[in-house]
């Protein structure tokens, strides 16, 4: 008698093939890191070879277990990353885990900001390209959304601040605060690090408007990145649909040309948005480092690069396995949203 493992569920099924897709993903992404972060030399030599003297490297490695052989070391870390062991930093002393919540609440806080960026820009515009087919409006449109995903991320964000900042002086140009508001929002409880909910958990009207501020410029180099992506999404696919049976069916029983676009064609079209959102995602992540150096915002990509450039390559393995994780689970739950949304990814 056979003994089923999937469940009958064609929903069930897909999720959980899906959700068991993660841990081999995971793991692999996990060993590709380890591995490769040795290839350049144990970590103790790598961030403190040159300060200290032989016999003291020699202790540290002791010490730290990476004198040991390479399958050990890697059994044990993967042995701690099950326990929520993501390692200390060599330079600072800092449980990686603490750099993940404090830092890692400013990427966050970031990502977000650029998402509403993307969309507030990008699906408007993808409308309004659909409707205007090969006109002026949507060849200018078009143009703009291959610009802005184009162009780096750094470079939008150095002419950002260059205008914003340097010319007009409307802006600040970096951080993720005025000092004296950073300072004050420390003493929030409870404190999530992240700058627009402290500022309005502690209930000032000017730190809420200065913390808005400084986000303007990161927000607006990161979300039209992504922005350009959903430009060209939303046109092809409502000009696709718009070519449908049923949206022919409404234009022929008189609707309006605005209602059948907004009730009939742009629902389906947004369908494709969700399906690349994780990709869209992992993708801020990886513009996220670029942008928070440039603006100097504290985040998971302003300290990778801080310890990148210390060669601390403990920390550095930490957060990378840790964004590998992160964008693992988006992708399931995008999948989640996906398959509740478009039940033919379901078969």
């Amino acid at each position: 008698m056979a003994v089923r493992i999937l469940p009958r569920s064609p929903l069930l099924r897909y999720l959980a093939v899906r959700l068991a897709l993660i841990i081999p993903t995971v793991l692999i992404l996990v060993t590709v890191v380890f591995f490769f972060m040795r290839v350049v030399g144990d970590p103790i030599t790598a961030a403190l070879g040159g300060r200290l003297s032989p016999d003291q490297l020699a202790a540290r490695r002791a010490a730290a277990g990476f004198d040991r052989p390479i399958l050990n070391q890697y059994l044990e870390y993967l042995g701690r990353l099950l326990h929520g062991d993501f390692g200390t930093a060599l330079t600072d002393r800092r449980q990686i885990s603490e750099v993940l919540v404090t830092n890692g609440a400013a990427t966050l806080e970031l990502t977000v900001w650029a998402l509403i960026v993307a969309f507030a820009v990008g699906v408007p515009l993808g409308r309004l390209a659909a409707r205007h087919r090969d006109r002026l409006g949507d060849v200018s449109i078009r143009v703009f959304a291959i610009l802005v995903y184009a162009a780096p991320v750094f470079f939008l964000g150095l002419l950002l601040k260059l205008l914003f900042s340097s010319t007009l002086g409307w802006l600040p140009a970096s951080g993720r605060a005025a000092p004296a508001v950073a300072l004050e929002l420390q003493n929030v409880t409870p404190r999530t690090n992240i700058m627009i909910v402290d500022a309005i958990l502690y209930g000032d009207t000017g730190n809420i408007v200065d913390v808005l501020r400084h986000a303007i410029m990161p927000a607006l180099a990161l979300g039209l990145l992504t922005a350009g992506v959903f430009i060209r999404l939303i046109r092809i696919n409502l000009l696709e649909t718009m070519r449908a049976d049923y949206v022919m069916a409404a234009r022929a029983r008189g609707v309006s040309e605005a209602k059948v676009v907004r009730k009939h064609a742009f629902r389906n079209a947004l369908v494709p948005i969700v399906t690349v959102m994780g990709m869209q995602i992992a993708m801020m992540l990886g513009g996220a480092i670029l942008t928070e150096t440039t603006f100097e915002w504290q985040g998971l990509g302003y300290m990778l690069t801080h310890y990148l450039l210390a060669r601390d390559f403990v920390a550095v393995q930490g957060i990378v396995t840790a964004i590998a994780v992160v964008v693992a689970v988006t992708s399931f739950l995008i999948d989640i949203i996906n398959a509740l949304v478009d039940p033919r990814v379901r078969y």
